[in-house]
């Protein structure tokens, strides 16, 4: 019998019971994806208002969020063609350059090929898919330009009053509902979710990298059946985890293992909010167009994101 974590059930019993497996097909690979509807991206569209338009992610360069001993490295960025080679005959010139990067280095998805536990994947698919050539089911391929809908900010360090949350501070379902009510929203079926913590700042603003790493606030367990009984199609946040970590009990990353494994939900992770949540507080507005289509690479685990956010 598992411990309870933050008081809530153990995330076993929680991800059986909130599980979507099968509920799409017994052959399904998109999860939570499948309620990204062509209606629902339509009615999204309809958002765009003003057309200010912000992207939420992070620089690819080598001053990025990762330590230098960590499992995952900053991208480098080299020029593979400069001005010192020869023109054509014509004069034309052209310039080249090449970058190298772990896929979930900064801004970016997790597909459900990311997460597994005892032995299983989404929808009961075996660990096995996962091989030396990738993921054989469940990667970024089937995520593509999926990630396309209506998006709702809900900010809570605003809520509480500070720019950032403090380390290891849990995000509650109530939480969630009082940021809705602040921000005159509501989220529903086949929305995309973004949390606002302030905790990238600890990297963005202070290049504190080995602090922002060592915990995170973030979701506790029990907002996976908040976000099972509203239907939200995907959940990005402005940690490098969105969960809150390290759990009391020390268990790694339960609420991954709901979302992810169990549910079928894609995760967004190191999403930059702050000028989306500048603009919507100066608004008003919570609600907008968001598109974070993941990158086509065949058997990847994770992507690279580049979040366009118009309102």
């Amino acid at each position: 019998m598992e411990v309870p974590v933050h008081g809530t059930p153990d995330y076993r019993s929680l991800g059986r019971s909130l599980s979507n497996w099968g509920r799409w097909g017994d052959d399904d690979e998109r999860g939570t994806l499948n309620l990204l509807t062509p209606e629902r991206r339509a009615q999204a569209g309809r958002l765009i208002r003003t057309g200010h338009v912000f992207d939420a992610s992070l620089p690819l360069h080598e001053a990025g969020p990762q330590p230098t001993d960590g499992q995952r490295s900053n991208p480098i960025h080299t020029m593979t063609k400069l001005p010192n080679s020869d023109p054509s005959p014509s004069g034309f010139h052209y310039f080249d350059d090449a970058l190298f990067l772990h896929l979930q280095g900064a801004t970016q998805i997790d597909t459900l090929a990311h997460v597994a536990y005892d032995g299983l994947l989404y929808n009961g698919l075996p660990i096995g898919d996962i091989t030396a050539e990738g993921a054989q089911r469940l990667g970024a391929t089937n995520i593509g330009v999926s990630l396309t809908g209506r998006g709702v900010l809900l900010d809570i360090a605003r809520l509480r009053g500070r720019p950032r949350l403090s380390p290891t501070e849990e995000i509650t379902c109530d939480d969630l509902d009082a940021a809705e009510e602040a921000a005159g929203v509501r989220v529903g079926s086949g929305d995309m979710l973004l949390i606002r913590t302030g905790w990238l700042s600890v990297f963005t603003q202070e290049a504190d990298r080995a602090t922002f790493f060592a915990s995170e606030p973030g979701l506790g367990l029990g907002t996976a059946r908040w976000l099972k009984d509203r239907d939200v199609a995907f959940v990005a946040a402005d940690n490098w985890g969105v969960e809150v970590s390290p759990t009391l009990e020390g268990i790694d990353m339960p609420l991954h293992c709901v979302l992810v494994r169990d549910m079928g939900m894609p995760l967004g992770e190191m999403f930059d909010l702050e000028t989306i949540a500048a603009h919507a507080a100066e608004t008003g507005r919570y609600e907008f167009h968001l598109s974070t289509p993941a990158m086509n690479i065949p058997g990847a685990v994770g992507s690279p994101a580049t979040p366009v956010v118009t309102f």
